[in-house]
């Protein structure tokens, strides 16, 4: 602060110095722009400096807040600063009301005017910015897109390194992105509507050239119904006709690539054909059906050509091929599958001829564009991609295989251009043409080269060739929604939420690709991945914070911000339960994906640390009941466990918790006052404890008024069978009034001890029902004494002991003579 302050000073001085200059001072005690910038940045710095010497959040704050002055002093600062940040949002035109003091509220209510504020002033700063640049200076009318001059952006990540000359320089320095904000969606112009429905891909063919294996009726004639998708029409004209067609879904093709035998030239040593130079070269622009029948006719005489395609998969959900590009040795071809999108299946006749080599580079993604878009598909095709993989070349792209056989620099100043732009320019219609130009040459130098690898044998060449007939043999297959579509996004982004957060998440996932179905827009043009993220993480309360989130904001999301904010208050009012849901869905989702390579159960690389549970001495191993999800029903049948299973339930059953030592004692020492601060981690920590807790104490008392009921209905049970058993086991009264007499006990025998308690509660309920007992005497002449006589062997003495102990007296009786 005080070297800022000295700047100040003699900026000041030395204006006070030059009165002439006052007048063109840039702003009071400044000259210049340059002296602001510096006293500001400096200023900025000491501010900075200074608040990192406070006192950080935690038990040293927490000890500097009990004193008085240092409570008076934050405050004080704190009003302060409120009152300059309410002095520029008043300045920028923004609400202003920072001084809130509600506990509840206040916080909350100023950091979103807070955010706001910054969101205005950021926009204004861009503006300003883009002014100051040149960008919004000259407002030129809008034009068309044909006619609108490419737009060329400069940074560090495009400029060129090489050394031309001056003429050359200015054509070639940097990057062309050229953009087509205006041009008319091609897909309003198909005959054919785009199916974006969630159902599975049909194939487009319904005439097949070439064919071995003829192509099933339900393709061969078109359903009646058109309105509906294609996949559900054909469903319906197999229910119609009563056709099973097992190969609905398969590839047309497939019998004839099993099929396919390749001739001996293809696996023997080529002769390299030099190409020709572009300039000497004829290219054709093909935009109407009669020029492709006659491209056709070409096609078909040679014997092979090389293709490529430009694809735009931004403003269209599916995507749309855009271009193709075809090389004979003779002439190029440049095709506008735009405009005849519905025409082109008739190259089939050339595509899925086996005796004509179609030479691609990178062909995964080609095919399914042919497949999807124009119903077209390969025989017989060599992917140069798979043979520079084969020869181990180090990098295998297209640049990269034209500078070492063919010596020539690749442009890629128009490879994120936007391909639908018509008419096309001259610049992307060389970059265009240059892509296939020199494939076949590239075909014939990388044959010779398997060839010389393999020692003279056509081993790699069949690899290579068994290869690219497997890309060949690759379907198109259109994303579909399901419900747990959503779960493999959060799984590549290693995020765990809590289930508000997770219900946001999956909400807007099934609103954005909904939306992005029926306006045929690309993902990531409705919602990208990123904004998605953040909107679930922050859980906006008003529609101004989803705007916030969104930088810049997606048109489809500025239009739709109601619908999402009814979404996101759909997802805040889910019960919140943060730790124990995210985790264990966490390491349910592990357990449940074993082919995942490098996998660990202590890998914690895609759970926060905030969602791993801690473990006290007290606790129950968590680690415990979580391996043992795999085996719970492998342990109910041991008998069909091989040996490595049963090895892993011992292992497992005798798992104890190896961080027992690590862990701390329970005597730990905690401010009390920090429990009750919210600027604290334990106070963090104790809600966060309280709301997990909260479902679990509710359990737990649950539990104990059913365990208490099922008591209860025992006792009363066991208490109802005892006074049966007793009343049953009572001695009848005779009608003579005598007892039954009692019959000596065997030897050996043992009779239980009667429960006094029991008894009582017996006697009382029978006082009331039975008539009043007559004593009488025992007759003790009917008695047995024998049993006294000591005339049993010793081997009784124990049975007798057991007899004599079941009565109510404590003296016990020995072999011998009685003393009595």
């Amino acid at each position: 602060m005080d070297s800022s302050n000295s700047d100040k000073q003699n900026n000041t001085q030395s204006v006070n110095e030059d009165p002439a200059g006052v007048d063109n001072e840039f702003c009071p005690g400044f000259k210049d722009v340059d002296a602001f910038v510096k006293y500001g940045l400096g200023t900025v710095v000491a501010a900075t400096k200074a608040s990192a010497s406070l006192p950080q959040v935690g038990d040293e704050y927490d000890l500097y807040r009990s004193f008085p002055g240092f409570q008076e002093f934050c405050e004080t600062q704190g009003d302060g600063l409120l009152h300059c940040m309410s002095q520029i949002m008043h300045h920028h035109g923004c609400r202003a009301h920072m001084r809130d003091r509600n506990k509840l509220t206040g916080l909350e209510e100023r950091f979103d005017l807070v955010v706001d504020s910054n969101d205005v002033i950021l926009e204004k700063v861009g503006i300003l910015l883009d002014d100051a640049a040149g960008v919004n200076r000259s407002q030129q009318p809008v034009m068309p897109a044909g006619f609108q001059p490419p737009k060329i952006v400069v940074s560090s990540w495009n400029r060129k390194v090489q050394v031309y000359s001056c003429s050359e320089k200015l054509g070639s320095e940097t990057f062309r992105l050229l953009q087509a904000k205006n041009v008319t969606r091609p897909q309003l112009k198909f005959r054919e509507k785009v199916d974006n429905s969630n159902t599975p891909f049909t194939p487009k063919i319904f005439v097949k050239p070439n064919a071995i294996k003829p192509l099933p009726s339900c393709r061969s004639q078109r359903p009646e119904d058109l309105d509906v998708p294609a996949a559900l029409a054909d469903f319906i004209h197999q229910q119609r006709t009563q056709e099973h067609v097992e190969d609905m879904f398969a590839h047309p093709y497939q019998y004839e690539l099993d099929h396919l035998a390749l001739p001996e030239n293809l696996l023997s040593k080529p002769e390299p054909q030099m190409y020709k130079p572009l300039a000497e070269t004829k290219c054709s622009f093909i935009d109407n059906l009669e020029d492709l029948v006659a491209v056709n006719e070409k096609l078909a005489k040679t014997s092979e050509f090389a293709v490529d395609l430009e694809h735009h998969s931004y403003r269209s959900f599916l995507g749309i091929t855009c271009l193709m590009q075809i090389s004979t040795r003779d002439e190029d071809f440049i095709i506008d599958t735009l405009e005849l999108r519905s025409e082109l299946y008739i190259l089939n006749e050339a595509f899925t001829d086996p005796t004509i080599v179609k030479v691609f580079h990178g062909a995964d993604s080609d095919i399914e564009w042919l497949q999807k878009d124009l119903g077209l598909y390969i025989v017989n095709m060599f992917d140069t991609h798979q043979a520079s993989r084969t020869l181990n070349l180090g990098r295998h792209s297209l640049d990269h295989l034209l500078k070492l056989f063919c010596n020539v620099d690749s442009d890629k100043r128009y490879q994120l251009a936007d391909w639908r732009i018509r008419p096309l320019p001259d610049e992307m219609f060389q970059y265009a043409r240059a892509d296939t130009h020199y494939l076949l040459y590239v075909y014939d130098r990388l044959r010779v080269d398997l060839w010389e690898v393999g020692n003279g044998q056509p081993a790699l060449l069949q690899m290579v060739w068994h290869k690219s007939k497997d890309i060949s043999l690759k379907k198109y297959m259109k994303p579909l929604f399901t419900e747990d579509s959503y779960m493999d996004l959060l799984r590549k982004q290693k995020k765990a939420f809590n289930t508000q957060q997770l219900t946001a998440f999956r909400l807007l996932y099934g609103w954005r690709d909904k939306l992005a179905r029926q306006e045929d827009e690309s993902t990531g043009y409705v919602l990208p991945n990123h904004m998605m993220i953040k909107i679930s993480d922050i859980l906006p309360k008003e529609p101004q914070g989803i705007i916030a989130c969104c930088n810049p904001v997606p048109p489809l999301v500025r239009q739709q911000v109601n619908e999402l904010h009814i979404l996101v208050q759909q997802a805040r009012e889910m019960p919140l339960l943060k730790v124990r849901h995210a985790w264990g869905h966490a390491m349910h989702w592990f357990f449940l994906q074993p082919e995942i390579p490098l996998f660990g159960p202590h890998d914690t690389s895609r759970v926060s640390e905030s969602d791993i549970p801690s473990f006290t001495p007290d606790s129950k191993i968590y680690l415990k009941s979580i391996v043992n999800m795999n085996y719970e029903d492998t342990v109910k049948d041991p008998g069909h466990l091989t040996v490595a299973q049963q090895k892993a339930c011992r292992v497992v059953e005798s798992f104890q918790n190896p961080f027992r030592m690590y862990l701390p004692s329970n005597d730990i020492h905690i401010s009390k006052n920090a429990k009750f601060d919210p600027s604290t981690k334990i106070y963090e920590i104790s809600n966060r404890w309280k709301l997990q807790s909260v479902e679990q104490q509710q359990k737990e008392v649950e539990a104990k008024k059913k365990a208490k009921e099922e008591a209860k209905a025992v006792a009363g049970v066991a208490s109802y069978l005892i006074t049966l058993c007793l009343h049953f086991h009572q001695e009848p009264i005779k009608p003579g009034g005598k007892k039954r007499e009692r019959v000596a006990s065997e030897t050996g025998e043992s009779t239980p001890k009667p429960n006094k308690k029991l008894m009582k509660a017996a006697v009382k309920n029978n006082e009331d029902s039975t008539t009043p007992l007559v004593f009488k005497p025992y007759d003790y002449s009917q008695s047995d004494f024998k049993v006294f006589a000591g005339t049993q062997p010793h081997k009784n003495a124990k049975a007798q002991k057991s007899n004599a102990c079941a009565g109510n007296r404590s003296m016990s009786f020995f072999g011998g003579k009685s003393e009595r």
